[in-house]
Parts: C-alpha cells; structure tokens; sequence
C-alpha cells in the first residue's frame, strides 16, 4: 500500500466532511449524513454482510466493492459521530503498543 492510498482515505474523509450541512439533494453523501445516525449506522451494518458473503463466495471482485462500500460509509458514520480517522489510527496505535510492550 503506497503513501498515496493512505493520502486518499483522508482526501475522502474531507470530502465528507465538507457534505456535512449541504442540500440532501446535491449528493448522496448530504442526504445520508441528513438522514442520522441510525441510518447510517444501518448502511454500516449492511455493507458489512455484503462483505461478508462476497467473502465467503469468493467473489473478488465483489469483495473489492463491497470493501471500498463499507469504508465509504464508515467514514460517513465517523464522521456523523464527530470522529476521525486520526482517532481510529491512535487507538489502533495503543493497542499496539501495550500488546507490543
């Protein structure tokens, strides 16, 4: 994975962000963040059983969409509960480190 990849999640994460407040009618981004956090966080829920039996089918490349779906709307839900990548990334540093030390 390059620098570049990384680079985008945050490209992306602030294209969300910069939805938060717009017309539900201008992207479905605005319309999602608008619609709450239920949801959202049912859209999270079911982009990870897509996942899930993309897996098991051993379907790559539905494997691939259903993964970039479930990051996307991750990322919405972040955002809708006022997080960020950067706090998922330190909590996933922490836990490193104590299983580390």
């Amino acid at each position: 994975m390059s620098n570049t990849d990384i680079e985008f999640l945050g490209v992306l994460e602030k294209i969300i962000i910069e939805r938060t407040g717009e017309s539900a009618e201008k992207s479905y981004t605005a319309e999602l963040l608008a619609s709450g956090t239920q949801r959202i966080a049912q859209k999270v829920g079911e982009e990870a059983v897509e996942l899930a039996l993309a897996a098991v089918a051993s379907d790559r490349e539905a494997q691939l969409d259903e993964t970039a779906d479930l990051v996307y709307h991750l990322l919405v839900l972040l955002t809708d509960l006022n997080l960020s990548l950067s706090d998922v990334v330190r909590v996933l540093e922490d836990r490193h480190a104590q299983r580390a030390a």
